[in-house]
């Protein structure tokens, strides 16, 4: 009986690398795309060198339907893409580009071949300035580009199970961290931003008051959500994945420690993000399992590896998130 196979699209990424590290776990013979582009560390690059697994080095725009890395294949997690609110909104050509034009590549590759299930990372930065805890039903407001290009993308992975009849489940993953979250290229997420500046004894830069909230969940968490997904008899579904428990900003920050001092609360930027995740904890019996204090003290524990990251301070910040004042800010 033959090994089941995956591919991983975006699998040097963050979450797409720690998605090839439990289908290895599970014995699947893994597939990796990926145009280490995006801020990949070296670090991830050498992870993934000590795996057994068949690498292909392309943009996902280049991708050909009828590319054999994806014969045989079972299951597509596609993970590739463009992320960064800022960069966004500088750039949304490329991010529609990436992010819907590059989704229909893989898909069709995916339908070429007949794979048994494609998994699309959605985010939920579709639902913008969300009600909470916030289900599934929820309206779609995107406030950015980035938003706006994942959502279009969640949408042509659904028409093509329409249409096409390919077996599609859309997660629209929450506040994603862990172990080799990005730690180079542009100002981002924040444990990026916190675990550098604690590093070299900097003070924390707490956007607003701090008392903002965020559904954080741990990767392997997210990754296992992806695999149950696979594995289920679901098609053609949408679900949420986070932890259902919001965590202040402030609260991240203490538990790491050190000095803070805090800088203009921006625009577009919900106060609360927490995810409704009944349907799916019913629908594949997903929990979340390592809780918030655990998931930091790991990242502590790893916080050698943003040796190299960028540093940023409450100047850096002002002019990287320019543009994001002068566009989003409300009239």
């Amino acid at each position: 009986m033959r090994k089941k196979i995956a591919v991983v699209t975006g699998g040097a990424g963050f979450i797409g690398s720690h998605m090839v590290d439990l289908l290895i776990k599970k014995n699947y013979e893994v597939r990796v795309i990926d145009n280490l582009s995006g801020g990949r560390t070296q670090n991830i690059i050498k992870h993934l060198k000590s795996k057994k697994l068949k690498f292909k080095k392309i943009d996902i725009l280049n991708i050909k339907k009828n590319d054999n890395f994806f014969k045989d294949v079972d299951y597509v997690f596609h993970f590739a893409g463009s992320g960064d609110i800022v960069p966004s909104i500088e750039k949304p050509d490329h991010y529609m580009q990436t992010n819907v034009i590059g989704t229909t590549k893989i898909l069709e590759a995916s339908r070429y071949y007949g794979i048994k299930k494609f998994v699309y990372a959605a985010s939920s930065s579709c639902y913008g300035l969300a009600k909470t805890p916030t289900d599934e039903k929820h309206q779609i407001s995107p406030q950015y580009p980035y938003a706006l290009s994942k959502y279009l993308g969640e949408q042509a992975a659904l028409h093509w199970n329409k249409v096409y009849k390919l077996p599609v489940i859309s997660i629209r993953i929450f506040n994603a961290y862990g172990p080799r979250v990005r730690t180079t290229g542009l100002y981002g997420a924040v444990f990026g931003v916190f675990l550098k500046q604690h590093l070299v004894k900097k003070p924390l830069t707490i956007v607003g008051d701090g008392k903002q909230t965020r559904d954080f969940l741990y990767v392997t968490d997210v990754v296992e959500g992806f695999y149950l997904a696979a594995k289920s008899k679901q098609s053609n579904n949408i679900y949420n994945l986070g932890a259902n428990k919001p965590i202040s900003i402030l609260n991240l920050a203490n538990l790491i420690g050190g000095k803070k001092i805090f800088i203009p609360k921006r625009p577009g930027e919900p106060d609360c993000t927490w995810a409704n995740i009944k349907k799916i904890k019913k629908d594949l019996k997903w929990r979340p399992k390592i809780n918030f204090k655990k998931g930091v003290k790991f990242m502590l524990d790893d916080i050698e590896s943003w040796k190299n990251a960028p540093l940023w301070d409450k100047q850096s910040i002002k002019k990287a998130t320019k543009v994001w004042f002068q566009y989003l800010k409300t009239k």
